[in-house]
């Protein structure tokens, strides 16, 4: 463990090492901001890096300089680097990999595009080159493909001083061989079928008559069809409104704005926006909180699951995986316990009862089997989701427009391939990311389990794509999420507004467009903000293609995560690629003019509500979720999906039993004579949960309320309730 431990850290910083000697080298060699517009031609956001940057590097600039010409002094580019270093140390690793070269050369399941042709055909020459006895016949320059070798392992490949002079590493040159597959299959220059995971999305983008077939429905319900040069056309006036409101209201406001730009001496503009201060609360509101609160009754969670049953009849839902018709006796009570059993992760153990047939262990297991899978949990979700949104207070919360997307990350300390390292979240350990999207009326509208990756957040359209129920949202905030112009372009042409909390706002990059025949003016103050220009050609020009891609998104052909891979190709993006780039940068240009507007902060404040409402569902999920110390132990990706869709349906059981109770609280209060503004009930939330209790001995035997009443509701002037909430959670 040790061992493993220490090569880890060494892996670790051998790659930090590298990265900062390629950042020092830049920095040293060209100060300018030639690194600055290659990462926008990338559609790549600089103020991320910068920000690592930033917390990795506490010396003044001058020093960090200095350094920096050191090091290039010593350390010359295109040998002895931390990369080559560590390339030559992966070389050694050529015995592990031996083994299956043979079946990987052979394989007839890969297949590769027409830029992964090149890597495929070195794949398929690994199995001769295991065979070979280099020792009796070395290999020459001329047998292997020079251009598969990039400079960061030309060392390994062509100068082992072992070898006798001109003889190529065979065991470098296979690693690295393996590295550029590697590569390609991340791309998805290099696929493999049949797959999920690895397959082609080419293959999977509607194109000939299956595009024809829905190409008139799709374009209708996107609000598409219309001519290219139209639909740019209106983008671009109100881009250019945009603007035009942005100088005015800066100008109006003065001194007084929230929002200063400063031209900086290397001719750059800076961009200064004022922190948003805390909403206060009002006395009024401070007392409703207390008040509903303590009114609320107090419940477990089996009972609470079978009011909520009674009120919408959601475990109809559960139907059996054979015929979706055949029902038990006592299934309600079989699947409350499985939802308990999964929800809080505490096995089947607490919830078995070998006297009651409907909880033995044989019966739950087949429930489980049979009735519990992400279809049956979808649906059940979808009769939730359309009960909160009837309950009269909900529409002082929202319409349902509105939502978030965000990952709660756990452990899974079993071994699986559906886990994945990400040293920031888990140490040393993998785990899993469960993306849910909770909409402004508090309703989980859908989730998906991805690895725990650091871009695990690209998979945010897919989840948007895949939702249980309730309206399509149409702003979507995230928090720090992998945004680039290419995500901002397919969430646009999808019709929604993307809508990112940018961590650092002073270094994002802001664009105008022009058209012919679209008049547009200039801009005031923020003339100099706005003078980097949209490429609407590259739209134009791949706009039919750009259009199959939304068709195929929203058909569910293709997975957009696989698409962004595709688009992006590391270092270089495809031309289909850099059009969403260059559309995408209509709507995030938009979405910062909003985020930036130097009188009105209300987009700030509802991004920022809407994120708290996501964070405070993830501490009620981990406070409901409490078994194993919060980890996931199942092993397959099913099971993960089906344990973390039963956490998603019962926080939504119980976000629907605390609203429906938080309304009759504030409809007694208001009957009792008590003046509750609408202000404040809009800041109530269905997220406090000091009232349920989820630990203890389970009890399935259903006490609901006769058809259509509710509990009845606590005096808040109870002497008791102080006692009883002290040092209460949630």
């Amino acid at each position: 463990m040790i061992n493993l431990s220490a090569n880890r850290f060494a892996a670790s910083r051998g790659q930090n090492l590298a990265r900062t000697e390629h950042l020092l080298f830049i920095l040293a060699t060209d100060p300018g901001c030639s690194a600055r517009r290659i990462l926008d031609d990338l559609g790549v956001e600089a103020a991320p890096i910068k920000k690592e940057l930033a917390d990795c590097i506490v010396a003044p600039r001058a020093a960090v300089m200095t350094a920096a010409a050191t090091v290039v002094s010593l350390v010359p580019e295109d040998e002895g680097s931390a990369e080559v270093a560590m390339r030559a140390a992966l070389a050694n690793r050529y015995a592990t990999v031996r083994p299956f070269l043979s079946l990987l050369g052979k394989s007839k399941a890969l297949d590769a595009a027409s830029v992964g042709k090149r890597v495929l055909a070195g794949v398929r020459g690994l199995p001769a080159l295991a065979r070979r006895k280099v020792g009796v016949k070395p290999l020459l320059p001329r047998e292997v493909d020079d251009k598969l070798v990039p400079p960061a392992w030309r060392k390994a490949v062509y100068a082992n001083p072992d070898l006798p002079q001109g003889a190529v590493d065979r065991d470098a040159y296979v690693v690295c061989v393996l590295e550029q597959l590697h590569r390609a299959l991340n791309n998805r220059d290099v696929f493999a079928s049949p797959s999920h995971r690895w397959s082609n999305p080419r293959a999977r983008l509607l194109d000939g008559p299956d595009w024809d077939a829905v190409e008139e429905d799709v374009l209708a319900g996107l609000s598409l069809d219309m001519p290219v040069t139209e639909h740019l056309a209106e983008l671009v006036r109100g881009l250019d409104a945009g603007w035009k409101q942005l100088a005015e209201r800066l100008e109006e406001a003065g001194p007084a704005a929230k929002v200063s730009i400063e031209v900086q001496d290397d001719g750059r503009v800076k961009l200064h926006v004022d922190k948003l201060g805390a909403l206060g609360e009002p006395k009024s509101l401070t007392w409703l909180r207390k008040r509903v609160e303590k009114m609320l009754p107090k419940i477990d969670l089996p009972d609470l699951l079978f009011e909520v049953n009674a009120w919408t009849g959601f475990l109809d839902a559960f139907v059996h995986l054979g015929d979706g018709t055949t029902r038990m006796k006592d299934l309600s009570t079989s699947v409350v316990a499985l939802l308990v059993s999964e929800a809080c992760n505490i096995g089947l153990a607490p919830v078995v009862n070998p006297g009651y047939e409907a909880l033995t262990r044989s019966r739950l297991v087949h429930v489980d089997q049979y009735y519990l899978r992400a279809d049956t949990i979808a649906a059940a979700n979808a009769a939730l989701i359309t009960a909160q949104a009837e309950v009269p207070i909900v529409k002082f919360w929202g319409e349902g427009l509105l939502a978030s997307v965000d990952g709660l990350r756990f452990v899974v300390p079993v071994r699986t391939i559906s886990a994945a390292p990400s040293p920031k979240y888990f140490g040393f350990k993998r785990g899993i990311t469960w993306l849910n999207a909770v909409n402004d009326q508090v309703a989980g509208i859908g989730q998906m389990v991805v690895p725990g990756t650091p871009r695990d957040s690209l998979h945010i359209l897919d989840a948007l794509l895949n939702l249980d129920g309730g309206v399509k949202p149409e702003m979507v905030a995230t928090d720090n999420a992998s945004y680039s112009d290419m995500v901002f372009g397919l969430f646009k042409i999808l019709g929604y507004n993307f809508s990112p909390r940018f961590r650092d706002l002073d270094d994002q990059r802001f664009w105008r467009a022009t058209m012919p025949g679209v008049e547009t003016g200039t801009y005031g103050a923020v003339e100099d903000l706005a003078r980097n220009r949209v490429n609407l050609n590259k739209v134009i020009m791949h706009w039919p293609d750009m259009l199959k891609v939304a068709g195929s998104l929203v058909t569910n052909q293709v997975r957009a995560y696989d698409l962004l891979r595709m688009f992006g190709r590391e270092e270089r993006p495809t031309p289909l690629g850099a059009a969403f780039a260059e559309y995408g940068r209509i709507a995030k240009t938009e979405h910062l003019l909003r985020v930036v507007d130097p009188v009105d902060d209300t987009y700030r404040r509802q991004m920022n509500r809407q994120l708290t409402v996501q964070e405070s569902r993830h501490k009620l999920a981990r406070d409901v979720c409490h078994g194993k110390r919060g980890t996931i132990h199942q092993a397959y990706r099913d099971g993960m999906e089906d344990q973390l869709g039963a956490l998603g349906l019962v926080l939504n059981a119980i976000v629907l039993w605390t609203t429906k109770y938080i309304d009759a609280a504030v409809a007694q209060l208001r009957t009792e004579g008590h003046e509750i503004r609408d202000e404040d009930v809009a800041r109530l939330s269905p997220l406090k949960h000091r009232n349920l209790n989820l630990l203890g001995r389970y009890s399935f035997t259903a006490s609901t309320p006769a058809a259509g009443a509710l509990r009845p509701l606590r005096d808040p002037d109870a002497p008791e309730l102080d006692e009883d909430e002290d040092g209460g959670e949630g």
